[in-house]
């Protein structure tokens, strides 16, 4: 069962399982399809594995009776952990729904886990958590495994305390769980909220594109795809109770990050054919705009206790991970559009107006 499967991470794992792996088994999709979840992320898989290989449900991970109903028939395995309210900027204006999806949901499915596995010869319970457990970074250093927990905004927060509740249902009740602690994912289907898609959308319509602070804020890039081979590996491989870190090792700066894009639409879209620009090259919409509160400075990650005990290691440098990315917003303007005047939309209406 992967909660979360119509998420950004969540739909690109189902995919990378089906068309990837050896896997021969089903997968139960669950998901609240909240705003960022987007069954049609999935529309390939389901024309060729629904209700045979692939199913979905629609549920909320806080509703305890229904994720047991569907772990008992369905006859799950192993639960998958994507489900998740996973953007700073939203936590710190609505934390009470980080609060409620990220430690109470994970809560009520650890709760489902440890009693569907007690009828179970194996059951596995992985957790995707993030690197921001761990706090900030100055300008030297990585986080480690062993990196104590230091959360700076409610996303953050939220995080570490469902990775503890995870290790502590592993220790209490003998819960055979892992949890991976990744960097920043980009890639195919990413809600246009994150600085990468939000980028590219914003620079194809010619509209600003707003950069934090003084843009100098690093982060360590992973392709979700290579997300998507460590979790497998770990599900596989990994010792009950164990941590690794995901990272893509490669550390960039905002800004850095900005500029590559625009580059990589000059070259694939170039700024004189589109129509929005009039005149403009797509570097001269970006904006530097005040900076959000508790920014974390510098985020970078060692991996190398999941490349030396599981064998993995990274399939995308940062060049073609950013080429592949770019191209598939270019051509999925359906996909933006749908997104655009979708849910999200009437929940921004919702939420953000009188914040």
């Amino acid at each position: 069962m992967v909660t979360g499967g119509a998420g950004f991470i969540g739909s690109n794992f189902i995919r990378y399982v089906f068309e990837n792996t050896d896997f021969k088994g089903r997968i139960v999709n669950y998901d609240k399809l909240t705003y960022a979840g987007n069954i049609k992320n999935l529309d390939d898989i389901s024309d060729r594995y629904l209700n045979s290989r692939y199913f979905f449900i629609k549920g909320d991970i806080c509703d305890y009776k229904k994720v047991f109903s569907t772990l008992e028939e369905y006859d799950i395995d192993a639960i998958i952990n994507f489900a998740a309210e996973s953007h700073v900027d939203r936590s710190i204006l609505l934390p009470e729904d980080f609060i409620k999806t990220n430690i109470n949901g994970t809560f009520f499915l650890l709760e489902a886990g440890v009693k569907h596995s007690k009828s179970k010869k194996h059951f596995r319970f992985h957790h995707i958590s993030t690197d921001e457990v761990y706090g900030s970074l100055g300008k030297t250093g990585y986080f480690y495994e062993t990196t104590p927990y230091s959360p700076r905004s409610p996303y953050s927060a939220s995080k570490a305390s469902s990775d503890h509740l995870v290790r502590a249902y592993h220790h209490t009740y003998g819960l055979d769980a892992t949890i991976s602690n990744c960097s920043n994912n980009y890639g195919p289907y990413q809600f246009p909220e994150k600085l990468i898609p939000l980028t590219i959308i914003n620079a194809i319509e010619g509209k600003d594109i707003s950069v934090y602070g003084d843009g100098k804020n690093v982060r360590d890039w992973l392709y979700v795809t290579d997300h998507c081979s460590a979790i497998w590996l770990m599900i596989k491989k990994a010792r009950a109770g164990e941590t690794y870190n995901i990272g893509g090792e490669c550390e960039m700066e905002n800004i850095k990050i900005v500029k590559a894009i625009c580059s990589e639409l000059e070259s694939l879209y170039p700024s004189k054919n589109n129509p929005f620009l009039k005149d403009k090259k797509y570097e001269d919409l970006i904006r530097f705009v005040k900076d959000r509160p508790g920014h974390d400075r510098r985020y970078a990650i060692n991996c190398d206790k999941i490349k030396k005990e599981l064998g993995w290691k990274q399939s995308y440098d940062f060049s073609n991970g950013i080429k592949e990315t770019v191209k598939w917003y270019l051509n999925n303007k359906d996909w933006i559009e749908s997104i655009k005047s979708g849910d999200y939309k009437k929940w921004i209406k919702k939420n953000y107006n009188n914040r």
